[in-house]
């Protein structure tokens, strides 16, 4: 018998998810009826919401199996409510530039369930953002927060606003602009809001400063992320990163595996990317790439994490003049880091980021297992493709909760006005990343899906949800 008794109920098993050719007819061929029907209405109601249909449509492939088994769910209408957000806010958001003229932005907050707690997920500015996009973020949101177990909802926002080239003076003016719409949707006990993609320590502080200056109240709680010297956590920057790591090292040991001597690529070079490279050093593996829009850089002597650091946070320059500065290390540019032979992949940079192409290719190298750092980064066709060649593949609602996990682990420190350590925090983010891993890993194994970390973490996820909803009535 195996030393941990999971490992014994590893395998591929039949795969619902099918290339990007397959129709979305043939994929929910085998589903029932009400996920058909439910799904038929998402395409009608928004048909111009290519991501939210996406996201939509893998987590309902995936439930199958728990709503034959809980008829309940399916009298209780539970999917039907579900795909549809608690609220929708869109709002201008007007702001002067450094030249004396008028810019206005569109903002967004998509509430999409509070059924277990506040709602609880980032904002992202940048320009591809629309509602699309923020639906999909804030429907993922709903499940990863379930599965990390601290009772915190779903949601995500943001704007189309683009903070890159733009000055300090323009970044408050437009964060104070939105926060003078947004702040009327949020606080500590009703929506908290923290970073995504655009959003760093600078522009929350000055989004938690226009709001504590319109409300009056130094209400810590209602932002997470903040700086540590004004009521943010350790570990809260480094999380998302570090527990994708983390969640990595997890499906490894089911197969007796480890980090050690690993080659691992990782794509992006923000604060995700960044801190799984650091983590991934620590754990005895090799990172040998990072990203941006602009093209890839690796590395073979492994990537430089505070050389990266000084060139993309405090430099805010492009990833090519990592390479121009490291001799060790070589710039490709307009591509992506999928064709370097590894182990281990993280995605880490942006949705849809890692095609079937790109899958086939890292298989093709070797690789042993795919964890993603960033929200939805590989394709339908890509995750069918790891999953066929029985590559271990931890979907990013449940491979990178450790940021959400460690934002309500901050809330928990601001209500009762503690501090944590680093390595209390830490120690405690290692924690709930192996229950995430164990939750999913069970799941999938209870509805005959033995390693599908996919069917696991929706289905797990989805159960908690669906419990709480019944509980609390058709509201």
């Amino acid at each position: 018998m195996p030393a941990n008794p999971r490992a014994a109920l590893i395998g591929t098993g039949p795969q619902l998810l099918r290339p990007e050719s397959t129709t979305v007819t043939e994929t929910l061929s085998a589903v029932p009826a009400v996920v058909r029907d439910v799904y038929a209405t998402v395409q009608a109601r928004d048909p111009h919401e290519p991501e939210f249909q996406q996201a939509v449509h893998e987590v309902l492939e995936s439930i199958a199996p728990v709503l034959e088994a809980h008829p309940e769910f399916v009298d209780g209408g539970i999917v039907e409510r579900l795909v549809e957000p608690e609220r929708q806010i869109l709002f201008r958001v007007p702001w002067i530039d450094d030249r004396g003229r008028l810019q206005v932005s569109r903002g967004f907050r998509v509430q999409f369930s509070s059924v277990l707690g506040p709602y609880k997920g980032g904002l992202r500015f940048h320009p591809s953002v629309n509602l699309s996009i923020i639906k999909f973020l804030g429907f993922e949101q709903i499940f990863k927060n379930a599965l990390t177990g601290q009772g915190i909802g779903g949601a995500k926002g943001g704007s189309d606003f683009d903070p890159h080239g733009r000055s300090d003076a323009e970044i408050m003016r437009f964060c104070q602009s939105f926060m003078n719409e947004l702040y009327r949707h949020l606080g500590e006990h009703t929506d908290v809001p923290a970073g995504d993609i655009g959003v760093g320590a600078r522009e929350i502080g000055y989004l938690f400063g226009q709001y504590r200056k319109i409300t009056n109240r130094h209400e810590s709680g209602m932002f997470t992320g903040k700086g540590v010297q004004w009521g943010g956590a350790e570990v809260r920057t480094e999380a998302t990163g570090y527990g994708a790591v983390f969640f990595a090292q997890e499906m490894l040991a089911m197969r007796g595996a480890s980090l050690e001597g690993a080659r691992v690529a990782v794509s992006g070079s923000g604060n995700v990317a960044i801190y799984a490279i650091k983590k991934a050093w620590q754990l005895g593996a090799t990172p040998v790439t990072a990203s941006d829009s602009s093209g890839y850089v690796v590395d073979e002597a492994g990537i430089d994490v505070d050389l990266l650091r000084d060139i993309k946070e405090r430099e805010r320059s492009r990833i090519s003049e990592y390479a121009a500065r490291r001799p060790t290390a070589r710039f490709v540019e307009g591509s992506r880091p999928w064709q370097v032979p590894v182990d281990i992949a993280i995605p880490s940079a942006t949705q849809n980021e890692l095609g079937e192409g790109d899958a086939r290719t890292l298989i093709a190298n070797g690789v042993r297992a795919v964890a993603e750092g960033a929200n939805m980064p590989s394709t339908p066709g890509a995750v069918a493709a790891f999953q066929a060649a029985d590559v271990l593949f931890g979907p990013g609602k449940a491979a990178n909760a450790g940021g959400v996990a460690t934002s309500a682990l901050e809330m928990s420190q601001n209500a009762a006005r503690q501090r944590w350590s680093f390595d209390d925090s830490e120690t405690k983010l290692r924690a709930i990343m192996k229950a995430v891993h164990d939750a999913a890993f069970d799941a999938a194994a209870r509805y005959g899906r033995p390693g599908d970390y996919v069917v696991g973490a929706n289905s797990a996820g989805f159960e908690r949800v669906a419990h709480a909803m019944l509980a609390q009535g058709v509201i």
